[in-house]
């Protein structure tokens, strides 16, 4: 058994289509888990977001059926996969599954050892949990914004990754799964997991929102150590028009990089509120005199916590990410080859073979009933009905 089959013999039925839903999911099927994706039937002209081909993996890994939950048939068959099934994963919004009958409360009859994960933006519960959001809108109530160096016009900046999203919804709803799991493997108990988008952005701001409470300080732009306030934890621009990032928290690293960058006199004075702005400036002026790269190749290798400002088309391509297996080969039938992150968590296996992106049209519905004892005859029948595809 490879690494990547941590998960092996775990089902998970996942019925989002994007979000942190989905980006758990994927997760899950990298890790060996059998994922279940289910759509609604297009018979019924259900809308659901088709993700670009190339997104979430683009469907590594994962089996996909339709179904219409609001078909006696199509339920009966959801309770029927989700019996033999480990885990459950939605994204409607708060009170829908309900509607459809087929909540924790119901899913639970069935399978009392069920781990059934609710995501949403802001929660089950409490007064925003009806609110229609994304990734901007979780991040913007979490203080992750009002944290964030602001724009030229002074407002927020539009953050380059859906944190909400992956960090605080996807990840949080993969560690809280799998925490489900080893509890029922202890005690045969199935769990409920609520999992916020915004809440698990909170504890990603847990530093910053904890100093606050403890000592009345704001984590504001340029106002504490991790957003700016010192010259050591800075962006810097190189004479190619580059950029330069700098973390040189420790005092061991502060010291050689300043000795390197030749400003030896500054070393004493690295938390001194009074120096920063000289710092700051004599930093810029050193950084604009060679390019980038032979910054890097100067002082990222010799203890001073300096790394390159890379654009997508640069680190795509880098050397450390090619050596360490960051991406694999995908292949879809009109748009032909194409790269992507392939599974790099711990213990994912690197080296994949080449994924061929299966027809959005196609479901795998029939493979998926014969094997929790669906007949050939009922099959044919629920297929007829329009309550499976």
């Amino acid at each position: 058994m490879g690494s990547e089959d941590f998960l092996a013999g775990v089902t998970v039925v996942d019925l989002s289509s994007v979000g942190p839903a989905s980006r758990a999911s994927r997760v899950l099927a990298d890790y060996g888990a059998e994922v279940v994706k289910i759509g609604p039937t297009r018979k019924k002209g259900a809308v659901q977001i088709r993700p670009p081909y190339h997104t979430y993996g683009a469907g590594r890994g994962m089996q996909r059926m339709r179904l219409d939950l609001k078909n006696s048939d199509g339920v009966d068959t959801f309770f029927r996969l989700v019996k033999k099934a480990d885990v459950v994963i939605e994204s409607y919004r708060p009170g829908v599954v309900g509607r459809l009958g087929i909540d924790y409360e119901a899913v639970s009859k069935v399978n009392p050892g069920i781990v059934y994960c609710s995501t949403s933006g802001y929660g089950q519960d409490g007064p925003y949990s009806k609110w229609a959001g994304h990734d901007i809108n979780y991040l913007a109530l979490s203080g992750f914004l009002a944290c964030t160096e602001p724009r030229t016009d002074g407002g927020p900046p539009i953050p380059g990754a859906t944190v909400a999203d992956s960090a605080g919804g996807g990840m949080q709803a993969v560690l809280s799964i799998l925490a489900a799991l080893v509890k029922r493997s202890l005690s045969g108990k199935g769990a409920y997991l609520d999992v916020s988008a915004t809440e698990g952005v909170l504890s990603l701001m847990s530093l910053s929102i904890d100093q606050y409470l403890a000592t009345g300080e704001v984590a504001g732009p340029r106002q504490a150590l991790l957003t700016g306030k010192y010259a050591f934890y800075d962006l810097y621009e190189t004479k190619d028009g580059k950029w330069l990032s700098v973390g040189a928290i420790e005092p061991h690293f502060y010291a050689e990089l300043c000795k390197r960058l030749g400003l030896d006199e500054y070393i004493e004075h690295q938390m001194n509120d009074d120096k920063q702005d000289e710092i700051r400036a004599a930093f810029r002026i050193k950084f604009s005199e060679q390019d980038r790269d032979d910054w890097v190749a100067e002082l990222a290798p010799n203890n001073t916590c300096v790394a390159p400002v890379l654009t997508i088309p640069e680190l795509v391509e880098d050397e450390h990410f090619q050596a360490r297996g960051i991406f694999m080969t995908a292949e879809h039938v009109e748009e032909g080859p194409f790269r992507q992150v392939g599974p790099i968590l711990a213990g994912g296996v690197r080296k994949q073979p080449t994924h061929h992106v299966p027809d959005p049209d196609q479901t795998e519905a029939r493979q998926i009933l014969e094997k929790i004892g669906v007949g050939s005859a009922e099959l044919e029948q629920l297929m007829d009905s329009g309550a499976v595809e």
